[in-house]
């Protein structure tokens, strides 16, 4: 199987301060696999086996993830129909414990086979960071929208069966250098690409181009 090594070498593409790509490879400590990138998160959206891998760490309450949903993803999806990439998605809840709850949901969710309709259902009905949109009512009132059985959604929660997975998720985005949302991790069998923040689209043409 193919090592993805680690090099942190920031190159920054002179947009805003803060947000940078960075490309990672050939280094002989700290190696990853491109499977143990992909475990554990969402179900894999398009072809599993996509040579690219679009890894998004994202915090439900998050303005720009919001902003990556509505816009960037649109247009990255010809790219996934086509098979040219596949995208994974991993909880990196910042904004506290209502981030937490949501990312739970989503897994509850999975349980029913509607991760990713649940997953959209939060990003169409954002409402803002800390704000108190996500409350237990609007997050069954979702459930409800994307058809699951509310009463087994509601027992997956009361039982916090994806606490522990939230939170290791968030542990491992932390451990790789996974330090705020949205970030990406873009790859393929020999290199990755970190980006951090909602770039412009040309940033994940020319990443996916390149790789």
């Amino acid at each position: 199987m193919a090592r993805l090594y680690l090099l942190a070498v920031p190159i920054v593409v002179g947009l805003a301060a803060g947000v940078f790509l960075t490309s990672y490879q050939d280094r002989e400590e700290q190696t990853l696999t491109a499977s143990r990138l992909a475990e554990g998160g969402s179900p894999i959206l398009g072809d599993a086996g996509a040579p690219i891998t679009i890894l998004e760490w994202g915090d439900y309450q998050c303005t720009f993830c919001f902003k990556f949903h509505q816009s960037t993803l649109e247009a990255l999806e010809g790219h996934i129909e086509a098979g040219r990439a596949r995208l994974v998605f991993k909880d990196f809840p910042l904004n506290g414990p209502d981030s937490v709850l949501a990312a739970e949901a989503s897994h509850c969710a999975h349980d029913q086979g509607r991760y990713w309709e649940y997953h959209d259902e939060l990003y169409e009905n954002w409402g803002g960071e800390r704000t108190g949109w996500i409350t237990r009512e609007a997050l069954g009132g979702f459930a409800s929208e994307v058809g699951l059985d509310t009463g087994q959604f509601d027992r997956c929660l009361d039982e916090k069966k994806y606490r522990e997975k939230v939170l290791a998720l968030y542990e491992f985005g932390r451990e790789i250098g996974i330090s705020g949302t949205p970030s990406f991790l873009i790859f393929n069998g020999e290199k990755i690409v970190k980006i951090v923040g909602n770039q412009p689209l040309q940033v994940f043409l020319k990443t996916l181009e390149e790789l």
